[in-house]
């Protein structure tokens, strides 16, 4: 038995004409990874499939070169939080460096969010406004806060988080990757305790679905991971779909344990 379990969905939505959004999973590895482009001429879809192959590559190799769940001594994050944070800085110097080189691409970006298990823990690093939920029980939180104008102004107490779903600046990101040379990464590491079902997605369903009705189609869903995740693309349709949609669902089963690579099988970790 798998000791998570992950379904990935994407979707071009209504309004729409191509997907700029991209998934990719990878459930031996404990990897997620979510991205929401931005640019013309399809150059989003470029930025957003960019940023999930090269992270997705750096994850693997990178996982394999040290034991599970060792420190770094000057952060006290995990060596998986610091190789998800160090892969979206890497993969945003390759962004800028394809648009400089391809006209085509000028002014291309995306957000991301990462998420690696290892243990009993899970290692999130995130740009942008894609979003990570966890549903714990029957409670539903942001693992993640969005780098936007409005979530800034929602921080301040200067608007309600109704005010903030409702706003004509809601979608304008404060970071993402493919903008500016030094970009921060966000790194969260939390505790993942079996039965919790963790939720990363794209602004194409938080803009138009409410939380609260998320968090009652991941309750009324939740031993379905398939169908919980077609439903949610479903009801950001229903309601106009605006933008492209994606999600990706991910179930604690057991603590996780990704194959041992090389250096780890050497070194006894």
């Amino acid at each position: 038995m798998s000791a998570i379990e992950m379904v990935a969905v994407t979707d071009v939505g209504i309004k729409r004409d191509h997907n700029e959004d991209c998934v990719n999973i990878d459930i031996g590895n404990g990897i997620a990874v979510l991205a929401d482009g931005m640019g013309g001429h399809n150059a989003g879809e470029v930025a957003s499939s960019m940023a999930v192959e090269f992270i997705m590559r750096l994850l693997k190799e990178g996982l394999k070169k040290f034991p599970q769940g060792k420190l770094d001594e000057d952060t006290g994050f995990s060596r998986e939080a610091i190789l998800a944070r160090d892969s979206v800085v890497t993969v945003n110097n390759v962004i800028i460096e394809t648009a400089q080189a391809r006209p085509e691409c000028s002014g291309m970006g995306t957000t991301v969010v990462v998420a690696v298990f290892y243990g009993n823990r899970i290692a999130v690093a995130h740009v942008g406004d894609s979003r990570m939920y966890l549903l714990r029980d029957d409670y539903l939180s942001h693992v993640t806060e969005d780098h936007s104008l409005i979530q800034e102004q929602v921080r301040r107490g200067l608007l309600t988080a109704e005010d903030a779903r409702n706003s004509a600046i809601k979608n304008l990101v404060t970071r993402a990757l493919g903008v500016e040379q030094d970009v921060e990464a966000d790194v969260v590491e939390d505790i993942a305790v079996v039965g919790d079902i963790y939720m990363m997605c794209s602004d194409g369903l938080t803009d138009v679905v409410p939380d609260e009705a998320i968090r009652l189609t991941m309750l009324e869903h939740r031993n379905n991971l398939d169908l919980c995740a077609k439903t949610l693309i479903n009801l950001a349709n229903d309601a106009g779909g605006p933008d492209n949609i994606s999600v990706i669902l991910i179930r604690v089963k057991q603590p996780f344990s990704r194959k041992k690579g090389f250096f780890s099988r050497l070194f006894g970790g």
